[in-house]
This record gives C-alpha cells, sequence and structure tokens, in this order.
C-alpha cells in the first residue's frame, strides 16, 4: 500500500493510490453487499480474507475470485460473539498476513415496531452491527499504526444519518458507526492510518431491499434503489481518496440531510411525505413485528 507522506496526502484528499497486494478482512461477505464489495477489492488487487458465519456462500465467492486469479481465504466467525469478535483479527491475520485494509460490512436489519423487539434481540443485533466493528477496529489499529499504514471502512447506511420509523434499532446502531468513524479520523489525523463510512440507500438486486421486494413492497420513488455495484466502488474511492464520508443514494436525499441538520420539523414533514415510514410498516406487519 502506498501512503507515502500520509499528512500531506490527507490534506489534498489522497491517501492510498494502490491496493495491489495488500491483504484486506472483508466482513459480512456471505451476502447481500459482501459479495459485491469482496469483487470490487479482489478486482483491484486486494488478497482478501472473506468472513462470515455460513461456510457455503463463503465458498462459491472464494472460488469465484480465485477464478479470477486473486486471492481469497475464508475465516468463519460469528460477531453475535464477543469473544470470536476479539479473535478474528488474529485468525485473519494468520490466514493471509498483517492486514494493510479492514471493512467493517456484517450487519443484521430487522423492521419492527421498537416496544417488538426483545432485550435479547436489541443486545444481539447492537454486538453485530455497532460493537463488532468497534472491537475489530481496536484490534487492527496498533499493527497499522505500527507498519505505516492502513484503512479502515465501515458500512453504515442512510438510516444511520436520519433514521425512519419501525427500524430504530438498525438505524441506531448504524448512527453509532458514522460517529466511530469520525471521531476515528481526528484521532487519527497525522498519521498513515486513514477511516472512512460508506452510507447506503436502498440497494437494487441485493441485501436488505431485494428482500424487502419478496414480500411485495416497493420503496416510494423518492427512495430509488442504486446498484450494488456501486457500493464496491464506494468503498475502493474511499481507500484510495481517503474519503471520510461516502453517500451512495439517489440525488432526492442529499439535500435532504443537510436540512435536516438545519431544520429538523421541515425535514420530518418531508420525510413524511416520501413514504418512507408507510413503507417500514408495511415491512413490520408483513414479518409479524407490529
Amino acid at each position: 500500500m502506498n501512503t507515502g507522506a500520509r499528512t500531506t496526502s490527507r490534506l489534498y484528499g489522497a491517501a492510498v493510490h494502490d491496493l495491489r497486494a495488500t491483504n484486506g478482512l472483508l466482513t459480512g461477505a456471505a451476502g447481500g453487499l459482501g459479495r459485491h464489495i469482496a469483487r470490487a477489492l479482489a478486482a483491484n488487487g486486494v488478497r482478501l480474507v472473506l468472513s462470515g458465519r455460513d461456510p457455503r456462500p463463503l465458498e462459491r465467492l472464494a472460488d469465484e475470485l480465485r477464478q479470477r486469479g486473486a486471492v481469497a481465504e475464508i475465516v468463519l466467525s460469528d460477531l453475535s460473539d464477543l469473544e470470536q469478535a476479539g479473535e478474528l483479527i488474529e485468525r485473519a491475520q494468520e490466514a493471509i498476513g498483517p492486514l494493510d485494509l479492514l471493512v467493517n460490512n456484517a450487519g443484521i436489519e430487522v423492521a419492527a415496531r421498537y416496544p417488538a423487539f426483545t432485550d435479547a434481540e436489541l443486545a444481539s443485533i447492537a454486538q453485530v452491527n455497532l460493537v463488532a466493528p468497534m472491537v475489530l477496529t481496536r484490534h487492527v489499529l496498533p499493527g497499522m499504526l505500527a507498519r505505516g499504514r492502513g484503512h479502515i471502512v465501515t458500512v453504515s447506511s442512510l438510516a444511520g444519518r436520519g433514521g425512519n420509523a419501525y427500524n430504530a434499532l438498525y438505524a441506531t446502531t448504524k448512527a453509532g458507526l458514522v460517529g466511530l468513524t469520525r471521531s476515528l479520523r481526528a484521532e487519527l489525523e497525522g498519521t498513515p492510518v486513514g477511516a472512512s463510512v460508506i452510507c447506503p440507500g436502498f440497494v437494487a438486486r441485493d441485501g436488505m431491499y431485494a428482500r424487502m421486494q419478496e414480500y411485495g413492497i416497493d420503496a416510494p420513488p423518492l427512495l430509488r434503489a442504486v446498484e450494488p455495484e456501486r457500493i464496491g466502488a464506494a468503498v475502493i474511492e474511499a481507500i484510495v481518496r481517503d474519503r471520510p464520508d461516502v453517500l451512495v443514494t439517489g440525488w432526492p436525499m442529499r439535500p435532504l440531510l443537510g436540512v435536516q441538520e438545519l431544520a429538523p420539523r421541515l425535514a420530518e414533514r418531508i420525510i413524511a411525505a416520501t413514504g418512507a415510514a408507510g413503507f417500514f410498516a408495511e415491512l413490520a406487519a408483513r414479518s409479524g413485528r407490529t
């Protein structure tokens, strides 16, 4: 990884120019956005450790990447188990060598009216979505700083920038990831290690939105879905250009985030007009969580 004079390069928004032969760990690689992120990283020469709970989709993805000439190893880990999360960085480095990249992508989303969650669900989902990325980041940082190179990318969500009804737990944990990344960037300024957060909106053809469509639920027009390949491209851009925060969503949502900060009551009315609350209410009802 070519970090060069990191302090100077970060001032100009570019930190890492060449990903070839770098080592990266990708969590949540078994499905959803993970596959598209893995393909983008492998296409740029990253040697990958693919991590998740289910070996079968991980093996299929690893075989696909290897057929394209990439290096891909598998390390199984259940991030709802704090002990396994704490051990994952060491196990990944045993499999592939010192890590230059960490992509925190694993996450769980459950649409439900907030009182319908059990205490156990609150703890388990918060563990996977927020605590595990914090633990992995804490374990990977010392080595990156000692070796003088590294980048941490965390996949949050547009929900983490604004919140939405019937999705409070997901939005809360994803907001935590935005805060984590912003704090890390402030702490890491002047060092050779960077941190970025990716905030996708609805993603077509894969992941959560594809599951919604199986219920016959389509997103409101203003919340139009983006193609999943854009998420992989956003991860590469975040690393290569040391981007603090990358939004991957349709144009109408971008100015709304600014309105939300400056005029929150107006933003509430606009969000209500998009039909977002009804969309998630229907999803919660279809899954019996109202």
